[in-house]
């Protein structure tokens, strides 16, 4: 069988589709030996990636997601394999193309949070709900991250129901505890991190609710006298302007430090200096630094609107994203409760252990070659 993967989004940058999309790859190659894999990406991606297995194929493609060029040239490319079963690891599937194809769709958040250019332009959004549509209705199988995720599809799209697979994240092997604090401080002083610290890590995007999350924290600081710094980790938006005139707003911005992009050579150190990890967002389909936190032993709290819940069950205290005040006295409440975050850290080492690439992408396989 020949399997054809749009790993566009894989990159030295890699977002949470890139990470997925890397790891998965990285997983299948290592568990299937017999399939041919045809792996389509960009440049910057394609420099990146440096298979040692004989069974897979890399195509240089320079049609960037979410263009009219995706559209026009994309699907050419991949017709041009001849694959029988392909992959499109988000929602931007050509709507020309016309071979047998799975998509992953990771949330429903698109629909709730469009993003300011998508939603201030009717010609921009028609041509999104278009392409989503299709995907779904043209899609063999639809893959999701969490039965909460695919509850959200089903809402919108009842007649999806049967062809939706839910198939968990993993979490990669490279996030571990670090003790050493000679790591953990060099890793602070070159973030600027000078006090005890609540991380957040993510895309500055409106579903993020980060002004909510500085709203929290300057609650935290001013009522229940704490003096930390809140961290806030991720690439900036188009649509960041928001997030930082909260941070201005606040009478204690100067304790918020904005980092930037964080390679993940440097997360473990942070999430392991961190005295909490916060997922304060308004949706979330799986969220994958929760559990990357949990296996730093670094305990997260979090949104109870989302997935989280369910993908932690127990290992996480919930709070309303919705009042900063209630996510204020969470946070407050488990900073001080030591017994709480010990439990929290020894329940997140068991949970981790169904989170697992591995597992991943054998489930995908088999959705594959239920396929073909």
């Amino acid at each position: 069988m020949k399997i054809g993967i749009d790993a566009r989004m894989y990159g030295p940058r890699v977002s949470g589709i890139g990470n997925y999309v890397k790891n998965l790859i990285d997983s299948l190659l290592k568990i299937d030996s017999e399939n041919e894999y045809i792996i389509f990406m960009l440049k910057d991606g394609f420099d990146e990636f440096k298979p040692i297995q004989k069974n897979v194929k890399k195509v240089m493609v320079d049609c960037k997601w979410y263009t009219l060029r995706e559209q026009r040239k994309y699907w050419r490319i991949c017709e041009k394999e001849k694959i029988d079963v392909m992959h499109f690891p988000n929602f931007n599937v050509p709507l020309l193309y016309t071979r047998k194809f799975v998509v992953t769709i990771h949330d429903m958040t698109p629909w709730h949070f469009p993003g300011n250019k998508v939603a201030s332009s009717s010609v921009r959004w028609l041509a999104y709900a278009t392409v989503f549509n299709s995907a779904i209705k043209r899609a063999e199988k639809v893959i999701t991250v969490s039965e909460f995720s695919k509850e959200e599809i089903i809402k919108k799209y009842t007649r999806a129901r049967k062809k939706i697979e839910v198939v968990y994240n993993g979490v990669s092997a490279s996030f571990q505890r670090i003790d050493n604090y000679g790591i953990i401080n060099l890793a602070k002083e070159k973030y600027g991190i000078k006090k005890p610290y609540i991380f957040f890590i993510g895309v500055w995007r409106d579903h993020k609710n980060i002004p909510g999350l500085i709203q929290a924290f300057t609650i935290l600081c001013e009522k229940y006298k704490m003096d930390m710094q809140l961290v806030l980790g991720g690439d900036k938006t188009k649509s960041s302007k928001e997030i930082e005139l909260e941070i201005q707003k606040s009478s204690v911005g100067d304790n918020i430090i904005a980092t930037g992009f964080i390679p993940d050579a440097d997360l473990p150190a942070i999430y392991s200096g961190a005295e909490l990890t916060v997922i304060p967002s308004f949706i979330e389909g799986f969220g994958m630094h929760a559990i990357e936190s949990l296996q730093c032993k670094t305990p997260v709290v979090g949104s109870k609107t989302t997935s989280l819940p369910e993908i932690l069950g127990d290992c996480a205290v919930y709070f309303d994203p919705y009042e900063p005040s209630n996510m204020a006295e969470v946070i407050y409440n488990v900073l001080l409760d030591d017994l709480l975050k010990k439990s929290l850290i020894e329940k997140g080492q068991k949970i981790i252990q169904k989170y697992s690439w591995d597992e991943c992408a054998k489930k995908t396989l088999q959705i594959y070659k239920n396929i073909h």
